[in-house]
């Protein structure tokens, strides 16, 4: 939110020089050599409109910096974000222009932290407004309705340098989409909510690693911020490089 609250007043300013030049300074002294602000900001107005414009109604490239959503995202994917899919949102504000689309069950969707809005967060649509969810001995209950998870086997992932950890990955089924989530032999966090009107639950996909909405709560609607769409850039796994986001 920071990033963007700068790139929304740099190209405010470099548009206001650029609009002033050409109405006023450029017809009072034609052909005159101007000062090296009026000239920057005429050179770089444009390409920071089409950053501007392209970063926030279109895609935005985040960083994964933890585990919390593995399998699906590892730390150090580089992700194309789809900012049309919840509609058009004034940058910094995140005041809704136009309305498009609302997030669905199952998506992976990236938010304004709750507790601390400059925070953008990368977690699963799991609760819709109004809906009814229990996580009871790792199983997840929606509206009364079990989410069916099959066993695929271990998954193997690195600490760091010298630890490997070993988790249970499962496929889990939320209406026509399919993704893994992983469990570890630790406590469960049972919980109990009702979704309210104007809100999402959240959960990362690595279920016992994950701050999510079991820690501090819903998802305002205000705070939505894009669906994941593509993995295009990880330096350490280049195989992951296109991987659509599911």
């Amino acid at each position: 939110m920071i990033f963007a609250a700068i790139l929304m007043a740099a190209t405010f300013f470099t548009g206001l020089i650029w609009t002033l030049d050409k109405l006023v300074w450029g017809k009072k002294n034609p052909g005159k050599k101007q000062n090296v602000i009026i000239e920057y900001s005429k050179s770089f107005f444009p390409i920071l409109l089409l950053v501007f414009v392209i970063r926030t109604f279109i895609v935005e490239p985040f960083k994964i910096p933890s585990g919390s959503m593995m399998p699906t995202l590892i730390a150090g994917d580089f992700i194309a974000v789809n900012k049309f899919s919840y509609g058009l949102r004034l940058p910094v504000f995140n005041i809704q222009l136009v309305p498009v689309g609302l997030p669905q069950r199952g998506e992976v969707f990236v938010f304004h932290y709750p507790v601390d809005p400059s925070i953008d967060y990368i977690k699963r649509v799991i609760g819709l407004p109004g809906d009814d969810i229990r996580y009871e001995n790792k199983q997840l209950t929606i509206n009364g309705e079990k989410i069916e998870q099959f066993s695929v086997g271990q998954y193997l992932y690195n600490i760091n340098d010298y630890q490997i950890a070993t988790a249970d990955e499962y496929l889990v089924k939320h209406n026509d989409t399919e993704h893994s989530i992983l469990l570890h032999d630790l406590p469960d966090r049972d919980f109990h909510f009702k979704v309210p009107e104007g809100h999402y639950l959240a959960m990362g996909d690595n279920r016992d690693n994950s701050s999510d909405s079991r820690v501090w709560g819903f998802v305002p609607e205000e705070y939505l911020v894009g669906k994941a769409w593509v993995i295009w850039l990880n330096f350490g796994e280049p195989s992951r490089i296109g991987n659509l986001i599911k």
